[in-house]
């Protein structure tokens, strides 16, 4: 190697490490654990500054624009990596790598909406406590509830039709508490079965049961709040071969061309890519079992 400026295929694939940090980085950042953790340790009625409020405004309209199928950022990635380092492995690391996001992503959304449901489930008990102490009959307060919570999905047909013509409102609830996030809706068929059957007050018994359900719900976001320093080590983890690559084009080594153009090379980008994997996998499964009730 001479000692005068870096070639401009290792410019280039400086530019390309820097788009792939940035990529990564805007897809690290685009998760919600930040978001949990100022909940938890900030009041919800703070000021937000005006940067704030513009950061917001511009990621809600990348998410709009990209939609679902922001798994498709890889295409381009891979692309511009095997453009500069005249290999089409970039390319076919990129196809590999659409599915798994996209599997990635889904799983993350249905755990939202999981969240989403048991949230809906405690203003569900807290509108039925309150319609029943506005003087209504349980039935219809259940009814004007599922309505104005909206939470039950496909189960909310079964559960509307058993409130209003005095149907088994108990055994609805249940079969819509099989449902994902919905598990809080078996306590609210055992205080209607319990009310029923026995005469006790359905609303003391909803009310008690909206608290219990409310304390695990601050359980669990103080905890996920807590494990919010895990998850960014785990990313942080997962940026460092990225930046040792930068890195190595900065100084002009031209990694791209050893890894994809050399057996040694290869052997050490499949070997590194298996192990970074592994490590991926392991560490994201013991943050995952903290998070598990």
């Amino acid at each position: 190697m001479t000692g005068g400026a870096p070639t401009g295929l290792s410019v280039g694939a400086s530019s390309a490490v820097a788009l792939c940090v940035g990529v990564a980085a805007w897809l690290v950042m685009a998760q919600d654990h930040g978001r949990r953790r100022a909940r938890v340790l900030f009041a919800e009625g703070a000021a937000r500054s005006p940067l704030r409020v513009r950061g917001e405004t511009a990621g809600a309209w990348v998410r709009e624009r990209l939609g679902e199928r922001r798994e498709w950022l890889c295409l381009p990635v891979a692309l511009v990596v095997a453009v500069l380092g005249k290999s089409v492995l970039p390319l076919l690391a990129g196809g590999v790598a659409v599915p798994l996001v996209r599997r990635w992503l889904r799983r993350r959304a249905r755990g939202k909406e999981r969240e989403r449901r048991a949230a809906g489930v405690v203003a569900l008990c807290a509108a039925v406590v309150g319609e029943l102490r506005a003087g209504h009959e349980p039935g219809r307060a259940l009814l004007v509830a599922v309505r104005g919570t909206g939470v039950m999905g496909s189960a909310e047909a079964g559960v509307s039709a058993a409130a209003r013509f005095g149907g088994d409102v108990p055994g609805a609830l249940g079969q819509a508490a099989r449902e994902p996030g919905l598990d809080g809706l078996a306590g609210v068929a055992a205080c209607w079965r319990v009310a029923v059957d026995g005469g006790a007050g359905l609303a003391a018994g909803l009310d008690r049961l909206e608290g219990a359900l409310r304390a695990e719900q601050r359980r669990r976001e103080e905890l996920r709040a807590q494990l919010a320093g895990a998850w960014s080590t785990v990313a942080v983890l997962a940026l460092l071969p990225v930046l040792g690559l930068g890195l190595g084009a900065a100084l002009g080594a031209d990694p791209l061309r050893v890894l994809l153009h050399t057996p040694a090379g290869l052997v050490c980008l499949a070997t590194g890519g298996l192990l970074e994997a592994a490590g991926l996998g392991w560490a994201a499964r013991i943050v995952r079992a903290g998070e598990e009730p």
